[in-house]
């Protein structure tokens, strides 16, 4: 195996297992919350998790061996650049909109650096500098936007039913749909600013 390749293997190691740590202790501190199965909806309702998730289903996927269908599909470019533009705009949103709306501690400080900081920095790096590059196009970044438009699709009818909502800025109940869905809006914008920047600089290395 080539030096490249096997450093890009052993620290798709070290993604994977940080992620699935973080989302594993992040899963156990809201089970004190209320019934299992509520929580994990609730739980699965944050983009964080989903995509702190999809980070450790594809860097898992990297170094799990056999060659079925589901392992080649997220080995592929398209959704490893989804799962970096996904990672870098959860870091991005919390640095910026929800870091200082809770302080947490113990614990739930570990998992809420670990899911918004070190996972985005550790998955992108692995991304960028040892993964191959040149296969994505300008098109994926339009194609990336389903993901986000789904998430805040289930956000709206989930909160239309058990009036929560997982972010301050899509709460329709304190805020009402005008604003949310601007606030959704520029939230697409910069999903499809940084998918093309990420294209470009797949493009470019």
């Amino acid at each position: 195996m080539p030096k490249r390749a096997a450093l890009a293997n052993l620290f798709a190691v070290l993604v994977a297992a940080v992620a699935w740590s973080a989302l594993l202790l992040q899963y156990w501190l809201m089970l004190w919350s209320g019934p299992a199965a509520e929580v994990t909806v609730r739980f699965l309702s944050f983009f964080t998790i989903l995509s702190n998730l999809l980070v450790a289903l594809v860097a898992g996927s990297a170094v799990t061996g056999g060659d079925v269908a589901i392992l080649r599909v997220w080995r592929g470019p398209w959704i490893r650049g989804l799962a970096a533009l996904s990672i870098t705009v959860t870091c991005l949103v919390y640095a910026t909109v929800l870091h200082s709306l809770w302080h947490p501690q113990g614990p739930q400080l570990l998992a809420d650096r670990a899911l918004h900081y070190v996972v985005p920095v550790l998955y992108v790096f692995w991304w960028a500098a040892l993964l191959p590059h040149g296969a994505l196009r300008w098109a994926d970044a339009l194609r990336w936007l389903v993901f986000p438009a789904a998430f805040a699709a289930w956000t709206f009818l989930r909160g239309a039913m058990v009036h929560e909502y997982p972010y301050p800025f899509m709460d329709v109940s304190q805020l009402g749909y005008a604003q949310v869905l601007l606030n959704t809006g520029i939230t697409g914008a910069v999903f499809l600013i940084l998918g093309l920047i990420f294209v470009a600089l797949d493009r470019r290395l």
